[in-house]
């Protein structure tokens, strides 16, 4: 459950408010979309926990892909992770970091220049994202233990601040409960503003299918999974419902869509310059534990994938003393590397993973059909509930949200699917090179 709640819950809650107001206009309409958003995130994690409790194998979403649609489209998946969606989500992790620590006047070096000028500048802020990427991969180099020991105690000391930001809102004398019902114009407002706002919200709460990821080192997998998973999701709707209307209860809609960080804004009305610090430092904190559940998240697909015979054997070495994927996490830390001294924006970091992300996340929601009906015998300790109807709507939805990010940004979404296909040849090599794939019963 913290791997669920501690990946989650980043800087999104922090920021997203502002997005959406300025696209619906609305705290009704705001809510809405959190709520329907955290609907659709419920039915993905409930389709995943029969995947999960039915194949409870490190990889998660590689496995189920496999299983139902063959080795090439597990195969195409796990390159996309490797080499682009997990390096790119923990690069633009880290690069939010260091930008949150900015409001700091102790970091506001991290945006001075490190080496270099011009267009082949390195700022500090690119070398502490760095330094912080081989930190929390250290960490999981250590094991899954002592990584997990550190993502529950700081994602319940995350969930503490945030309760602490929510209850100095609500206990000042400044907060009205008129505010809930000031508005914004002019506004996108009808469908547009309502999906802009909704995909806003998907973005939040993205994060939910990092634990099936690590499926393989969860006791009583059968049992764990759809606890976590739902109750999970649950914990971090109510945070987020929470927190929103903490913000609201504080600055009209109106100050709302115009903060660019609406929670510092609030804390800073509430009490001073301290309270703006406590929100900067919930941030800060919040990213952080959301990198340990990436990178631990992350190491485990090519490392799954090696296992199967369908990536170089090497990514499949267990560490003799730490049990870690050892050499799957170094790779993994390298990759982001070099995209942080590549890019280190965060706006490209985050585009080179959004359609990847919501490709997989529909096929793997459609494998629920597959095995349902290639093999009803297989046990399943948890069944979706409202099958086949919730299933369906999230497939649906992650298909719209999969054509908004491809029309709303088209020359990234087009370098994301040249990225993919490029994996095809390098499929074709190691088979040739390795030989016949081990089947799930050999590796499991």
């Amino acid at each position: 459950m913290a791997i669920v709640v501690g990946t989650i819950i980043g800087s999104g809650i922090f920021l997203v408010p502002t997005e959406m107001m300025a696209a619906v206009g609305s705290s009704g309409l705001v809510y809405l979309a959190w709520i329907v958003g955290g609907l659709l995130s419920l039915f993905g994690a409930m389709t995943y926990a029969e995947l999960g409790s039915m194949l409870p194998y490190a990889g998660g979403e590689y496995v189920y892909l496999r299983g139902a649609y063959g080795d090439r489209t597990a195969f195409l998946y796990m390159w996309t992770w490797f080499a682009v969606a997990k390096p790119g989500s923990i690069a633009s992790v880290t690069v939010a970091l260091a930008r949150t620590l900015v409001f700091f006047a102790a970091f506001k070096w991290l945006d001075t220049v490190a080496i270099g000028s011009g267009h082949f500048a390195v700022l500090w802020s690119q070398i502490f994202a760095i330094a912080v990427t081989w930190l929390i991969t250290g960490l999981n180099y250590l094991g899954i233990k002592k990584a997990g020991d550190f993502q529950v105690v700081f994602t319940v000391l995350k969930a503490v601040l945030i309760l602490i930001v929510v209850g100095f809102c609500f206990s000042s004398a400044l907060g009205s409960w008129g505010n809930f019902s000031t508005s914004v114009h002019p506004v996108p407002g009808g469908m547009t503003g309502f999906m802009i706002a909704l995909i806003a919200t998907l973005w939040a709460y993205d994060g939910w299918n990092d634990l099936t990821m690590v499926a393989g080192e969860v006791k009583q997998p059968e049992r764990n999974l759809p606890l976590a998973l739902i109750g999970g999701l649950f914990v971090v709707g109510a945070l987020f419902m929470a927190t929103n209307a903490a913000m609201q209860y504080i600055l009209p809609a109106a100050q709302i869509a115009a903060s660019p960080r609406p929670a510092v804004a609030a804390l800073r009305v509430v009490v001073g310059p301290a309270g703006a610090a406590l929100v900067a430092g919930a941030m800060a904190l919040s990213i952080f534990v959301t990198l340990n559940g990436t990178i631990m998240s992350g190491a485990r697909i090519p490392f799954a994938a090696a296992r199967d015979r369908l990536f170089f054997p090497s990514f499949a070495t267990i560490h003799p003393r730490f049990k870690s994927p050892s050499v799957s996490l170094v790779v993994q830390g390298l990759l982001s590397t070099i995209l942080l001294l590549v890019l280190g924006r965060f706006q490209q970091l985050f585009e080179l993973t959004v359609f990847a992300e919501w490709l997989f996340y529909m096929l793997t929601a459609t494998t629920v059909f597959i095995y349902r009906r290639r093999h009803p015998e297989m046990a399943r300790p948890y069944r979706v509930w409202g099958y086949p109807v919730l299933p369906a709507v999230f497939v649906v939805s992650a298909a719209v949200v999969l054509y908004s990010s491809f029309a709303g940004n088209l020359q990234g979404s087009l370098i994301g699917s040249v990225l993919i296909l490029l994996g095809l040849p390098l499929y074709e090599w190691i088979r040739r090179r390795y030989g016949k794939p081990a089947t799930l019963s050999q590796t499991s």
